[in-house]
C-alpha cells in the first residue's frame, strides 16, 4: 500500500496520510528507539544479577545445602539449613507483629479518622518511615531492645530481629491497607449501615473482605522487602552456627531459640563473602541464589494477587 507524500488537499480535504520522511515522524521514531533503549538499560542490571547469581550459586544447589550446617572456616561441604530456617523464623515473627498493627492502622486511617489532622500525620509518618534506611531501624532496635536486654534479660535474639524487620514492614502494610479500603465503593458501606449494621460490623463483614486482595498484595511485598534485609539483623539477630532447637518445648524459657541469636541468609551471605576461603564464598553464592529465588517467588505472588484484585474490582 502506498501513501501520498503531498500535503495538498484532495477534493477539498486535507491530506492526513502518514509521511515517513517528515521531520516530526523521524524525530518520533528516534525518540521511540531511544526510550526502548533506556528500558533495556533499566532492565539489564536485573537480568545481569539473576544470570550471575544463577551461574555462581545454582551449581551448588543440592539436598545437603538445605539439610546441613555450614562447615568450619576453610573446610568444604556442609549447607545453609540453619540460615534458611532462621530467615523463615525471623520473617514470620516480623509478619506477626507488622500485619495486625499495619492493617489496624490502615483501617483507622481509612475508616475512622475521616481525613482529620491525626490521619494526615499518620500518612505523613508512614511516608517518612518508608524512606528511612534499614540500618537506622537496626540501630534503633539495638539501642531499645538489645542493649537494654528487654526480653527476659537476653540481648541478641530472633525476636529482636523480627521487631526490626517489622518496623520496615509497617509503612507498606499501612499504606496498602489504606489505599485498598479507599477502593471499596461507599455504596457498600451505606447499604450495610442502612440495614442496621454498626461501623465495626461493616468494616469486618463488608469493607475488609472487599479489600482483601490489595491488602494481601501489600503484605506480601512487605515480607519480600523484610526477607532480604541485612543491616537490621546484624544489630539484632546477630548469628548462630547451630540449628534452632526445642522451639516449642522451651517456649517459656530463656533457652528458646526466639530469645537467642539466630542465623539468617542475609547475614550468612555478609559473613561468608568476607572470608578468604573458597568453600565459604561458594556457600555465600548458594545462599544468595536461595534468597533471590525466595524474594522472586514472593514478588511473583504479589503480582498475581494484584492482578487478581484488579480483575475482581473490574468485575464488581
Amino acid at each position: 500500500m502506498t501513501y501520498p507524500t503531498s500535503s495538498t488537499s484532495i477534493n477539498g480535504m486535507p491530506d492526513l496520510s502518514y509521511r515517513y520522511g517528515s521531520r516530526r515522524n523521524l524525530i518520533s521514531r528516534f525518540l521511540s528507539i531511544l526510550a526502548a533503549l533506556f528500558s533495556v538499560i533499566a532492565v539489564l542490571p536485573l537480568v545481569a544479577v539473576l544470570a550471575y547469581v544463577l551461574i555462581k550459586g545454582g551449581s551448588m544447589i543440592s539436598p545437603r545445602l538445605f539439610t546441613e550446617l555450614p562447615p568450619a572456616p576453610g573446610l568444604s561441604g556442609g549447607g545453609i539449613g540453619n540460615a534458611i530456617l532462621g530467615s523463615i523464623l525471623v520473617t514470620v515473627i516480623a509478619a506477626l507483629i507488622a500485619i495486625p498493627v499495619g492493617v489496624g492502622g490502615g483501617i483507622y486511617v481509612a475508616e475512622y479518622s475521616r481525613g482529620g489532622t491525626f490521619a494526615q500525620f499518620i500518612r505523613f509518618g508512614t511516608n517518612v518511615l518508608s524512606g528511612v534506611p534499614s540500618i537506622i531501624a537496626g540501630v534503633f532496635v539495638y539501642a531499645t531492645i538489645v542493649a537494654t536486654r528487654l526480653f527476659f534479660g537476653n540481648s541478641y535474639s530472633a525476636l529482636a530481629g523480627g521487631v526490626a524487620l517489622s518496623v520496615l514492614m509497617l509503612p507498606t502494610v499501612i499504606k496498602t491497607t489504606d489505599e485498598g479500603l479507599k477502593l471499596v465503593p461507599n455504596d457498600l458501606r451505606r447499604a450495610a449501615l442502612g440495614v442496621g449494621a454498626s461501623q465495626f460490623v461493616t468494616i469486618v463483614r463488608i469493607t475488609l473482605p472487599s479489600a482483601f486482595m490489595p491488602i494481601a498484595t501489600g503484605v506480601v511485598l512487605s515480607i519480600a522487602r523484610a526477607a532480604g534485609e541485612t543491616a537490621p539483623l546484624i544489630f539484632t539477630a546477630l548469628n548462630n552456627n547451630f540449628w534452632p532447637q526445642d522451639l516449642f518445648s522451651n517456649f517459656w524459657t530463656t533457652n528458646n531459640p526466639i530469645l537467642n541469636p539466630i542465623s539468617t541468609l542475609s547475614v550468612l551471605i555478609y559473613n561468608f563473602a568476607q572470608l578468604p576461603y573458597e568453600p565459604q564464598i561458594e556457600l555465600a553464592w548458594a545462599a544468595s541464589f536461595v534468597l533471590l529465588m525466595f524474594i522472586l517467588v514472593i514478588n511473583l505472588l504479589a503480582r498475581w494477587l494484584g492482578r487478581f484484585a484488579t480483575n475482581s474490582i473490574q468485575e464488581s
